[in-house]
Parts: structure tokens; sequence; C-alpha cells
């Protein structure tokens, strides 16, 4: 069954330098390349990307045949969608123990999500 994990955290605790997987050779960047390789050798990471900064966000609706276009996030929340990825797994119980090893599951939430298949 394949799930989407959308990690979800507070970006000023994410983009602090010893948490920032962006940047090459820290802890955080060691610690996602090695839960990545371990996904990519289980055959399981079918595709997954980091988002950008929620300060560069455009949100879009439609409210009575009105567009309206605003800057940055819809809701006001303590954590923001920082990325995701794309799991096929056997079953709930792999993709919960696949995303309680991913870093930002010690500072930030990963939800973990079925995807409909049909």
């Amino acid at each position: 069954m394949k799930y989407m994990l959308i990690h979800c955290g507070d970006e000023s605790i994410a983009y602090a330098p010893q948490n920032d997987c962006r940047i090459p050779g820290t802890p955080a960047a060691r610690a996602l390349e090695t839960w990545l390789n371990d996904l990519t050798a289980r055959g399981v990471l079918l595709d997954g990307a980091r988002l950008r900064p929620v300060s560069d966000a455009t949100t879009v609706q439609v409210r009575e045949g009105n567009l309206v276009v605003s800057d940055g996030p819809f809701a006001e929340t303590k954590e923001q969608v920082a990325g995701y990825d794309v799991i096929d797994c056997a079953d709930l119980d792999e993709a919960i123990e696949i995303a309680s090893c991913h870093p930002s599951a010690r500072t930030g939430t990963i939800e973990v999500r079925p995807l409909w298949e049909g």
C-alpha cells in the first residue's frame, strides 16, 4: 500500500543550524541521508521532496466565483509542512516504523496518510 509521509514542523526549529538538513555535513543532513539510503535499499521510497519555507507560499482560493490569492499559508499554525515522501509498504505498521525513523520526527510531526489507489 502507498502512503504519503507529510513532514510538519516549526521552521524556526527545523532551520536552526544544528537541525537544518539543507546544510551538507550537519548531523541532520547525515541522518536524513542515512534514512533515505535505507529506504532506497529497502525499495520502498517512490518519491519525495522538501518544500521551500512557508514565506515563499502562495494560497489560492475561489470564493463565490472570485479568485483570492494571498502570500503565505492559509492557516496560522505552529507547524508548517516542510516536505513529503511517498512510500510503498506492506502495511500501516511498516509505514509507521519508517516514519518514526525520519530525523524530523524528533523535532516535528510526520503525518502518515494512505493514498487512494485504483
